[in-house]
Protein backbone atom coordinates (compact mmCIF):
# COMPACT_ATOMS: atom_id res chain seq x y z
CA UNK A 1 0.00 0.00 0.00
CA UNK A 2 1.18 3.62 -0.87
CA UNK A 3 0.36 5.22 2.55
CA UNK A 4 -0.16 4.49 5.99
CA UNK A 5 -2.40 6.06 7.84
CA UNK A 6 -1.76 6.70 11.40
CA UNK A 7 -3.81 7.94 13.87
CA UNK A 8 -3.22 11.12 16.22
CA UNK A 9 -4.19 11.65 19.83
CA UNK A 10 -6.75 13.65 17.71
CA UNK A 11 -8.50 11.07 16.16
CA UNK A 12 -9.99 13.29 13.34
CA UNK A 13 -5.64 14.68 12.72
CA UNK A 14 -3.81 11.71 10.94
CA UNK A 15 -0.16 11.15 10.14
CA UNK A 16 0.18 10.18 6.79
CA UNK A 17 3.22 8.30 6.11
CA UNK A 18 3.28 7.60 2.29
CA UNK A 19 5.79 4.48 0.56
CA UNK A 20 9.37 5.26 -0.94
CA UNK A 21 10.76 2.91 -3.92
CA UNK A 22 14.22 3.53 -3.56
CA UNK A 23 16.96 1.99 -5.95
CA UNK A 24 20.30 3.28 -6.57
CA UNK A 25 18.94 6.56 -8.19
CA UNK A 26 16.53 7.50 -5.62
CA UNK A 27 13.20 7.06 -5.14
CA UNK A 28 9.70 7.45 -6.19
CA UNK A 29 6.81 8.12 -4.05
CA UNK A 30 3.18 8.60 -4.34
CA UNK A 31 2.02 12.16 -2.65
CA UNK A 32 -1.64 11.64 -2.75
CA UNK A 33 -4.55 9.17 -4.45
CA UNK A 34 -7.40 10.17 -3.68
CA UNK A 35 -9.00 6.58 -3.14
CA UNK A 36 -6.56 5.95 -0.34
CA UNK A 37 -7.25 9.18 1.47
CA UNK A 38 -11.24 8.71 0.54
CA UNK A 39 -10.89 4.97 2.29
CA UNK A 40 -9.29 6.74 5.28
CA UNK A 41 -12.43 9.64 5.93
CA UNK A 42 -10.28 12.58 3.64
CA UNK A 43 -13.54 12.66 1.34
CA UNK A 44 -13.12 16.28 0.70
CA UNK A 45 -11.73 17.66 -2.85
CA UNK A 46 -8.59 20.01 -2.94
CA UNK A 47 -8.94 22.93 -4.53
CA UNK A 48 -5.64 24.86 -3.88
CA UNK A 49 -1.56 24.15 -3.69
CA UNK A 50 0.15 26.36 -1.26
CA UNK A 51 4.14 26.62 -1.10
CA UNK A 52 6.36 28.56 1.47
CA UNK A 53 9.73 29.30 1.91
CA UNK A 54 10.27 29.79 6.07
CA UNK A 55 13.81 30.55 6.86
CA UNK A 56 15.28 28.46 10.40
CA UNK A 57 13.25 30.09 13.55
CA UNK A 58 10.21 31.69 11.74
CA UNK A 59 6.71 30.43 13.11
CA UNK A 60 3.47 30.89 10.66
CA UNK A 61 -0.04 30.32 12.28
CA UNK A 62 -2.41 29.78 14.01
CA UNK A 63 -4.66 30.08 11.46
CA UNK A 64 -7.99 28.70 9.91
CA UNK A 65 -10.48 29.45 7.39
CA UNK A 66 -13.76 30.42 8.28
CA UNK A 67 -17.25 29.12 6.67
CA UNK A 68 -18.09 29.26 4.09
CA UNK A 69 -14.92 29.13 3.00
CA UNK A 70 -12.95 26.54 5.39
CA UNK A 71 -10.22 24.52 4.58
CA UNK A 72 -8.26 21.63 4.99
CA UNK A 73 -4.94 21.41 4.62
CA UNK A 74 -2.41 18.07 3.51
CA UNK A 75 0.58 19.75 4.99
CA UNK A 76 4.61 18.28 4.00
CA UNK A 77 8.04 19.85 4.11
CA UNK A 78 9.37 19.29 0.54
CA UNK A 79 12.95 20.72 1.76
CA UNK A 80 14.10 21.04 5.89
CA UNK A 81 12.29 20.37 8.68
CA UNK A 82 9.37 21.80 10.57
CA UNK A 83 7.18 21.02 13.90
CA UNK A 84 3.78 21.05 12.34
CA UNK A 85 0.69 21.64 14.84
CA UNK A 86 -3.52 21.38 14.60
CA UNK A 87 -5.22 22.63 17.98
CA UNK A 88 -8.92 21.93 17.60
CA UNK A 89 -11.37 24.78 17.60
CA UNK A 90 -14.59 23.19 17.31
CA UNK A 91 -17.12 24.08 19.99
CA UNK A 92 -18.70 20.68 21.59
CA UNK A 93 -15.03 19.01 20.53
CA UNK A 94 -13.87 16.66 23.40
CA UNK A 95 -10.58 17.41 22.24
CA UNK A 96 -11.52 21.27 22.14
CA UNK A 97 -8.36 23.18 22.79
CA UNK A 98 -6.25 20.33 22.75
CA UNK A 99 -3.10 20.37 19.75
CA UNK A 100 -1.14 17.61 17.81
CA UNK A 101 2.02 18.41 17.15
CA UNK A 102 4.33 16.02 14.30
CA UNK A 103 8.01 16.94 12.64
CA UNK A 104 7.54 16.96 9.37
CA UNK A 105 10.51 16.60 6.80
CA UNK A 106 12.47 16.26 3.80
CA UNK A 107 13.99 13.52 4.58
CA UNK A 108 11.16 11.21 6.11
CA UNK A 109 8.30 12.87 4.00
CA UNK A 110 5.06 13.12 5.84
CA UNK A 111 2.48 14.31 6.01
CA UNK A 112 0.02 16.14 8.31
CA UNK A 113 -3.92 15.84 7.75
CA UNK A 114 -5.22 19.15 9.12
CA UNK A 115 -9.28 19.15 8.93
CA UNK A 116 -11.17 22.46 8.99
CA UNK A 117 -12.05 23.11 12.73
CA UNK A 118 -8.89 23.17 13.25
CA UNK A 119 -6.13 25.91 13.60
CA UNK A 120 -2.86 25.18 11.96
CA UNK A 121 0.72 26.97 12.48
CA UNK A 122 4.22 25.46 11.74
CA UNK A 123 7.88 25.73 13.20
CA UNK A 124 11.21 25.69 10.90
CA UNK A 125 13.49 24.32 12.98
CA UNK A 126 15.58 24.89 9.75
CA UNK A 127 15.30 26.57 6.50
CA UNK A 128 12.12 25.04 5.14
CA UNK A 129 9.95 24.41 1.87
CA UNK A 130 6.42 23.83 3.69
CA UNK A 131 3.56 22.82 0.73
CA UNK A 132 -0.03 21.75 1.52
CA UNK A 133 -3.17 21.63 -0.20
CA UNK A 134 -6.73 22.97 0.60
CA UNK A 135 -9.77 21.65 0.43
CA UNK A 136 -10.96 25.40 -0.16
CA UNK A 137 -9.65 28.74 -2.19
CA UNK A 138 -7.94 30.95 0.43
CA UNK A 139 -10.83 34.27 1.16
CA UNK A 140 -8.98 37.17 2.68
CA UNK A 141 -12.31 37.46 4.94
CA UNK A 142 -12.67 34.28 5.92
CA UNK A 143 -9.13 34.26 7.79
CA UNK A 144 -8.72 33.79 11.49
CA UNK A 145 -6.47 32.41 14.25
CA UNK A 146 -5.75 31.98 18.10
CA UNK A 147 -2.19 33.10 19.18
CA UNK A 148 0.56 31.03 18.78
CA UNK A 149 1.96 32.18 22.38
CA UNK A 150 -1.83 31.50 24.12
CA UNK A 151 -0.53 29.91 28.00
CA UNK A 152 -4.35 28.04 28.06
CA UNK A 153 -3.21 25.95 24.68
CA UNK A 154 0.45 24.92 26.54
CA UNK A 155 2.00 24.26 23.04
CA UNK A 156 5.42 23.03 23.01
CA UNK A 157 7.13 24.91 20.59
CA UNK A 158 11.12 24.73 20.15
CA UNK A 159 11.39 28.36 20.73
CA UNK A 160 9.63 30.75 22.87
CA UNK A 161 11.12 33.68 21.28
CA UNK A 162 10.35 32.70 17.34
CA UNK A 163 10.64 34.80 14.25
CA UNK A 164 6.96 35.90 13.25
CA UNK A 165 4.97 38.23 11.32
CA UNK A 166 3.30 41.43 13.32
CA UNK A 167 -0.17 39.75 12.33
CA UNK A 168 0.07 36.41 13.95
CA UNK A 169 1.53 38.48 16.95
CA UNK A 170 -2.00 39.69 17.02
CA UNK A 171 -4.51 36.83 17.02
CA UNK A 172 -6.59 36.21 19.86
CA UNK A 173 -6.63 33.74 22.87
CA UNK A 174 -8.82 30.58 22.40
CA UNK A 175 -10.44 32.21 25.10
CA UNK A 176 -11.62 35.38 23.61
CA UNK A 177 -12.62 33.89 20.18
CA UNK A 178 -15.70 33.23 18.71
CA UNK A 179 -15.11 29.99 16.78
CA UNK A 180 -17.36 29.26 13.96
CA UNK A 181 -16.86 26.16 13.79
CA UNK A 182 -19.03 23.23 15.90
CA UNK A 183 -17.92 19.79 16.87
Amino acid sequence: MPFEFKETPIKEVLLIIPSRFLDERGYFSETYKQSDFKKHGITWDFHQDNQSFSKKGVLRGLHFQAPPHEQGKLVRALTGRIIDVAVDIRTGSPSYGKYVSEELSAEDGNMLWVPPGFAHGFYALEDSVVHYKATGEYNKNSEGGVIWSDTKLSIKWPNANPNISPKDNEWPTLAKLKSPFDY
